[in-house]
């Protein structure tokens, strides 16, 4: 066999190999992208309270993964932009949230009491 057909034949089995065929090759692709969008969309994170500081209008919150911000579960305070929200809570409150990062500081956008 030359060297060229030894070639040629190495860049089609390379091929088939990077780019797997079948009816399973787009599942894998576009189960990555489901994901990825869900991911995307679910930005609720659940959480306790711990600690309410309206003067500071900060509320400590013990919480969940964060994939959003790539965060572990932990504990820390967080602005919140409506206060009035803070008039509604107390320690051991159990929440749903959604936080962004507004002026460089994470605040929470969005805030709901589970029963």
């Amino acid at each position: 066999m030359s060297r060229v057909a030894i070639l040629i034949t190495a860049l089609f089995l390379g091929a088939g190999l990077a780019f797997p065929a079948g009816a399973d090759a787009g599942k894998t692709r576009s189960g990555k992208a489901e994901a990825a969008a869900t991911a995307a969309n679910d930005t609720w994170t659940a959480g306790e309270v711990l600690r309410v500081e309206k003067g500071k209008g900060t509320v400590t919150i013990k919480h969940g993964a964060m994939p959003k911000f790539d965060m572990p579960p932990m504990a820390m305070p967080y602005q919140v932009k409506d206060k009035a929200v803070l008039d509604q809570l107390k320690p051991g409150d159990k929440i749903r949230f959604d936080v962004d990062s507004v002026g460089g500081q994470f605040t929470v956008l969005r805030l709901e009491k589970l029963k």
